[in-house]
């Protein structure tokens, strides 16, 4: 038997914080896409990634800072 990813069915707050702890720091924009893809993150995390700054992010802190400016406070890590 496989092990289903969780990430697809959980509230997108927690699909980020999830997927941002997966990440070997420092990563760039398209690794980010990338494990969310692999995590099997939904449609609107990889939206969500996929609009940020192509750039290094040095830690978990400096995406999360990110996503909240443009997505609200509600999104924590």
């Amino acid at each position: 038997m496989t092990k289903k990813s969780k990430i697809p069915t959980e509230a997108i707050d927690l699909q980020i914080a999830d997927v941002l702890r997966a990440v070997p720091y420092p990563a760039n924009k398209d690794q980010l896409v990338e494990i969310a893809r692999d995590a099997g993150a939904s449609n609107e995390l990889l939206s969500i990634l996929d609009g940020l700054p192509e750039q290094d992010y040095a830690d978990i802190e400096s995406v999360a800072r990110l996503i909240g400016s443009n997505y609200g406070p509600g999104v924590s890590v």
